[in-house]
């Protein structure tokens, strides 16, 4: 999950890059969420469970390749009624992705809440086994955010969120960990707060799932009329037109309709994040109502839809264009000023992120590489988007000044010589084949059997290695799987932009 907390680099005609992963919830002292509803709404058999979802999925529409999935909405329903619909939902993740987290939010049908009730209590239980709580983040939210709380009943018999777990343990191959929040709220404009306070995180290094069912208790032709005025607000990726979707549906005078979408508060405020995000896709993957189940009839239905958000696939030339000139002046005195503060020839100053732009503050990877005399003095990176840019850029700068194992600590009397480069990284993209990967455009990361390994970019442009020979290299150096290794193990991709004091704030 935490591919790495923090990565060095050795430049010795190569950048190496090796990860120190952090570790995960200690089960034996950290309390579980037991099931609520298995056996209601779902299988508490594991065996059976099982063989429902083989079948939910062979029904569902499988995802295009290499699609980045930025959320899902998908039901809650008792799985005989829903089940298929959210399948569909969960077909459109690559099963191989690893996440940093996954944030699952569901509108609680019990309780009211000023804001939202994050769960910090410790881990959900399924029949498939235990879901990790990301307990650190979940508590930092709590902390930093007033309308964030962890209140016991808004968690304790509901569905909402306990009912996507089975399909996100059944659909991921790899380890992941959840954030499960509970909205309370029935406020628009907290919706857009609580939005607000997530943003760093919906980026491409984490998943959102929306919990929510659709029209409630009209009969099988009213619910189909309501969720198509529904279903097309949020396919428009418009908050606006989702708020106006609800009073359209209220004002048409549907018998029977109670609600449009139970889970109204979830859906506005991930469509509050997506609405943010240039050429967001929305995708309405599949649409049902429980009328459609051979268990359900068709005068009273709750209508079931499963919606797919696809970010932009992101070139590296357009990449480029994010960060200004002024962004990258920026970023180097930031490194420059943290390095300074540490070996004390500097007073803190408190760091104004308000005055950043989107760029310094979008969450992102790094690299801080540090020379003496064009000597490597040191190099340290982050290859998670879980912070903002400059923060990264911030921690990597000191780290690499004094965490580098590999030299002595640099020293205040280097500073006039040492030389700041920064590589900033687009986030990875899983690669099926080579031919996705570009010498010198690329870096590679590769894992295989719990090892990782990582060459730069530009690695490329300091040795005259084919592509085969860069991919052995990483593999036998960096990996250590190998020089063949490459050729089974999962293989990543990613960008560098790459800028150094002496190119930017040395230039007339």
């Amino acid at each position: 999950m935490n591919r790495s907390a923090m990565v060095c680099c050795l430049v010795i005609n190569l950048l190496s890059i090796p990860f120190i992963s952090s570790g995960q919830n200690d089960e034996d002292s950290v309390p579980c969420r037991e099931p609520a509803v298995a056996g209601a709404f779902y299988s508490a058999d594991p065996l059976e469970l099982k063989a429902q979802m083989v079948e939910f999925f062979k029904k569902a529409r499988s995802s295009s390749d290499n699609q980045d999935v930025a959320a899902l909405i998908a039901p809650h329903a008792g799985y005989v009624f829903s089940g298929e619909v959210a399948a569909s939902a969960y077909a459109q993740l690559d099963p191989d992705k690893a996440y940093d987290h996954i944030f699952v939010l569901g509108s609680s049908h019990r309780t009211y809440l000023n804001g939202a009730s994050i769960y910090n209590q410790g881990n959900y239980k399924t029949p498939f086994g235990t879901v990790e709580v990301d307990l650190a983040l979940a508590n930092e939210l709590i902390e930093q955010y007033s309308f964030f709380d962890y209140v016991e009943e808004a968690h304790e018999r509901e569905h909402s969120l306990e009912v996507q777990l089975p399909f996100l343990q059944y659909r991921l191959h790899k380890p992941f960990k959840i954030v499960p929040i509970i909205m309370g709220t029935r406020s628009a404009s907290m919706c857009q707060k609580i939005a607000d306070a997530l943003k760093p995180y919906f980026n491409s290094r984490n998943l959102f799932v929306v919990s929510s069912d659709f029209s409630h208790y009209p009969d099988y032709e009213g619910a189909k009329d309501a969720d198509s005025t529904t279903g097309a607000a949020i396919a428009s990726n418009s908050p606006d037109a989702f708020l106006k979707s609800l009073e359209e549906n209220e004002s048409k005078g549907i018998h029977g309709l109670a609600t449009s979408a139970c889970g109204w508060s979830s859906i506005l405020t991930l469509l509050d994040l997506s609405s943010q995000v240039a050429d967001m896709k929305v995708e309405n993957v599949c649409y049902q109502n429980s009328g459609d189940s051979r268990y359900g009839d068709k005068l009273r239905v709750v209508g079931y839809h499963a919606f797919a958000f696809i970010r932009p696939q992101v070139s590296g030339d357009s990449e480029e264009m994010f960060l200004s000139n002024d962004d990258k002046k920026i970023l180097l005195q930031l490194a420059r000023q943290s390095i300074e503060e540490k070996l004390g020839t500097k007073k803190p100053v408190k760091v104004d992120e308000s005055q950043f732009s989107a760029s310094l503050n979008m969450p992102c990877g790094a690299f801080v590489t540090l020379h003496n005399n064009k000597k490597l003095r040191g190099c340290i990176g982050h290859l998670q988007s879980d912070k903002p840019l400059w923060k990264t850029v911030w921690e990597m700068a000191w780290a690499a000044a004094l965490l580098d194992s590999r030299f002595e600590q640099v020293d205040s009397s280097e500073l006039n010589y040492i030389d700041i480069e920064i590589s900033v990284l687009t986030p990875l993209k899983r690669i099926q084949s080579i031919d996705e990967f570009e010498l010198g455009r690329d870096g590679i990361l590769m894992e295989k059997d719990g090892r990782h390994g990582t060459l730069l970019p530009q690695v490329a442009d300091k040795t005259n290695w084919t592509k085969i020979e860069f991919l052995e290299q990483c593999a036998k150096r960096k990996a250590g799987i190998g020089k063949d290794g490459w050729q089974t193990a999962e293989l990543y991709t990613y960008q560098a932009i790459v800028f150094s004091e002496h190119e930017i704030l040395e230039a007339p």
